[in-house]
């Protein structure tokens, strides 16, 4: 007999079989047989296991995208902005890690045009990070330095923050 599953336990389930087996090789089998139910049963919660994929990378994307533009848009200094950022970036990360999981490891399986989509959202994040440290820079808030070279430095000193939360 099947147990009653809902959409939050779904989704908690292939996000944990999505870090441990990684996206490509999860089946919805998988999934299926980790929740003791059907793998029909599963087509309930999502068209397919590409939706699934867009859909839980999006969520988590937007989160990012929505924090980082409130901070760019207020009246904070730059330093200040970049410490929000942080902040952003640890409170996300600490709410959401098997989404950032999936953010650092699986957006590559998202298939055209959502992958270019991805791409282009994550692209215009890093620009608005590179923007608060050049005005940083320009206002002597933070000494002269290559803008992107710094950006990808915040950036990847707290994109693994999400390997010390998760348990595999």
């Amino acid at each position: 007999m099947e147990r009653k599953t809902t959409r939050a336990q779904f989704i908690a389930v292939s996000l944990k079989l999505f870090q441990q087996k990684g996206f490509k090789a999860t089946t919805m089998r998988d999934i299926a047989q980790e929740l003791n139910i059907e793998a029909a049963t599963i087509y309930n919660y999502i068209k397919s296991k590409q939706a699934l994929l867009d859909g839980l990378l999006f969520e988590i994307a937007n989160r990012f995208h929505e924090g980082l533009s409130n901070i760019e848009s207020s009246s904070y200094a730059p330093v200040d902005k970049l410490k929000a950022l942080v902040n952003l970036n640890v409170r996300l990360t600490v709410e959401y890690p098997y989404h950032v999981a999936l953010l650092v490891n699986d957006w590559k399986h998202l298939e055209e045009p959502r992958r270019s989509a991805f791409v282009k959202n994550r692209e215009e994040y890093e620009g608005m990070v590179r923007q608060i440290i050049q005005a940083g820079i320009k206002t002597g808030a933070l000494r002269p330095m290559d803008a992107e070279i710094a950006t990808y430095a915040v950036l990847s000193s707290i994109r693994w923050l999400f390997l010390s939360l998760i348990h595999i």
